[in-house]
């Protein structure tokens, strides 16, 4: 199980890269068509999809590694335990958040099935699902984070 995780996570790191490399060629090109007065519409809708998915992607890349900003003026006086104790409730928050980030966002999906882009034949609700990807990526991160804080919560 543990080697399916690793494989995901380079899998949706390797997702990520590529999708930000074609979102600033996307954004690029169209900025150099546009001053040769050349317009393509559907550069802005794929860049919607693009930015959504790499960002998103993105967040639980930087979740996972521990690479967010984290702000412990008050905790870090605390004494360890205390620390670990507020780190599992911080933890529990963010998985219910996430949890319930990804349950609106499969109904938001549901309901945007049938709306497609404006110069795009596809659904808009690919967009909606790198949010539902995300957080559930972010969910899965979260409790192997609460798993690892309770498994070393009598170490100094």
């Amino acid at each position: 199980m543990k080697k399916i995780y690793e494989y995901f996570c380079k899998t949706e790191t390797a997702v990520c890269g590529v999708g930000f490399i074609l979102l600033v060629i996307l954004v690029f090109g169209s900025a150099i068509l546009r001053f040769f007065r050349m317009s393509m519409a559907w550069n802005i809708d794929l860049a919607m999809l693009l930015l959504a998915w790499s960002s998103f992607l993105g967040a639980d890349i930087a979740w996972r590694n521990g690479q967010l900003i984290g702000i412990d003026i008050v905790t870090r006086y605390f004494p360890k335990s205390v620390q670990k104790l507020v780190m599992i409730a911080v933890y529990a928050i963010i998985l219910t958040v996430t949890v319930i980030i990804c349950i609106y966002g499969i109904r938001l999906s549901w309901t945007e099935r049938l709306r497609t882009f404006q110069s795009l034949p596809i659904p808009y609700s690919l967009v909606n699902l790198s949010l539902v990807f995300a957080t559930f990526s972010m969910s899965i991160s979260t409790v192997g984070k609460i798993k690892s804080c309770i498994q070393h919560f009598a170490e100094k």
